[in-house]
């Protein structure tokens, strides 16, 4: 069991950076593999980047390859998701969930979702 809280998302200027955090208040996050989805108004959620439970792999979507940063911080139960350059196409809810790998493919647990965090990229 988890239970994921976001923060760290704003109102951010086109190219500028945001640093997303996702705490287990369980303290259990050490023990699953990790990942970010996002979901605009009237699109689906969709895959952001996702992480290994020790931290030491990662997956990105295309679209945030060379500007999103995913890392785990163990210790803490921690996610944590940095962007750079951010574009106005970023703009969403950000989700945290907690999941496992299977066959090289970040699958997410449907009950493990936070909340969510609103990021807004104005230009």
């Amino acid at each position: 069991q988890v239970q994921l809280q976001e923060s760290g998302g704003g109102l951010v200027q086109v190219g500028g950076s945001l640093r997303l955090t996702c705490t287990d208040s369980l303290r259990t996050l050490n023990t699953y593999a990790g990942a970010w989805f996002r979901q605009a108004p009237g699109k689906e959620r969709e895959f952001v980047a996702a992480i290994t439970w020790s931290g030491g792999a990662s997956d990105y979507a295309e679209s945030v390859k060379g500007r999103f940063t995913i890392s785990k911080d163990n210790d803490q139960d921690t996610i944590y998701l940095e962007m750079n350059a951010l574009k106005p196409e970023d703009t969403a809810v950000y989700y945290c969930n907690a999941g496992g790998y299977f066959g090289g493919k970040y699958v997410p647990r449907s009950e493990f979702w936070g909340q969510g965090t609103q990021v807004t990229v104005s230009s």
